[in-house]
């Protein structure tokens, strides 16, 4: 195989190689896409729909599906304000914050509707909001405390989050996952596997926490990242492609020897001779150079004598 050749497959396979990979990395946004619509309809949908029962949404012990996420309902119970915890690290409005974490102890989870009350003596994690951390993020602060006695609250459903392996002060946690709160709280009780963000308390008290932030419905730049990629890929096709036939067609730079002189005398047998390289060329200008220089050698030399 010609260096030429070689030279312009290799061209070819790298082009496949970075297209491919370009390929899939536009598959890859594509995918962040469409699942980050998938959020946003979710909240859409649910965010501002009118609060239901919590009974009937869903089962203590069931996780939450992801078209139930932001679900306003209605649950009545009592709060445990003892056994609140603080939830580190979560900014709210740009604001360093810890959110104020307090166990629901759930009395009706049907909110009155039903005959009988339901999931009694089970126990909801619910954010009331959040509080500065103050001067010193180590502190505890002094959240606002939360109606006494028996409350009907309407919250927003929110998945549990995966534990938090970083370890957290005394009546702390990292993350918002309701087994891990609840140990810290020093409650012992069937626990939903979800948290609300709370919406509103009845009887309602003053002051209270900071309102949670609405989730974001920015699609953000994935559609446009995967379309980037995708012409990336056409471009590193298109590019190497045309580099390669450029290689194909030009060639390799081979040298041949010729005579200056094809009329001269030739040296003695075992002189050393000397050679002068020109290049091929596939178009066969350099035969036509030889030949004009042949004729006017000849030319030349006949008017001489």
């Amino acid at each position: 195989m010609r260096p030429s050749v070689r030279r312009a497959v290799g061209l070819v396979l790298l082009a496949v190689a970075l297209a491919t990979a370009c390929v899939f990395l536009g598959r890859w946004q594509w995918n962040r896409h469409t699942w980050r619509d998938a959020q946003i309809d979710v909240v859409k949908s649910n965010f501002d729909a009118t609060p239901v029962p919590l009974s009937t949404v869903l089962d203590p012990s069931d996780p939450i599906a992801e078209d139930q996420l932001w679900t306003p309902v209605t649950v009545t119970g009592h709060y445990e304000p003892a056994a609140t915890v603080e939830l580190r690290n979560r900014p709210a409005d740009g604001t360093p914050a810890y959110h104020v974490l307090v166990p629901f102890m759930v009395d009706d989870s049907s909110a009155g509707t039903a005959a009988q009350p339901t999931d009694v003596g089970t126990v909801l994690v619910v954010d009331r909001g959040w509080v500065p951390t103050g001067e010193n993020a180590d502190a505890d602060v002094t959240a606002p405390a939360p109606p006494s006695g028996e409350a009907t609250i309407t919250v927003r459903l929110r998945a549990s989050e995966a534990d938090s392996r970083r370890k957290a002060p005394p009546g702390q946690v990292q993350a918002i996952a309701v087994d891990e709160v609840l140990d810290v709280a020093g409650i012992d009780a069937p626990t939903w596997q979800v948290y609300g963000g709370l919406v509103s308390e009845d009887p309602a008290v003053s002051p209270m926490p900071g309102t949670l932030p609405e989730p974001s419905i920015d699609p953000g730049s994935h559609l446009s990242y995967a379309f980037q990629w995708w012409v990336f890929a056409i471009g590193s096709l298109a590019g190497f492609t045309l580099l390669a036939r450029r290689e194909i067609l030009e060639g390799d730079d081979e040298r041949a020897p010729v005579d200056p002189d094809p009329w001269a005398p030739r040296p003695p047998r075992g002189a050393r001779k000397e050679r002068v390289y020109t290049s091929k060329r596939r178009d066969g200008r350099a035969e036509a150079e030889e030949d004009a220089l042949v004729e006017a050698q000849l030319s030349s030399r006949v008017a001489s004598e």
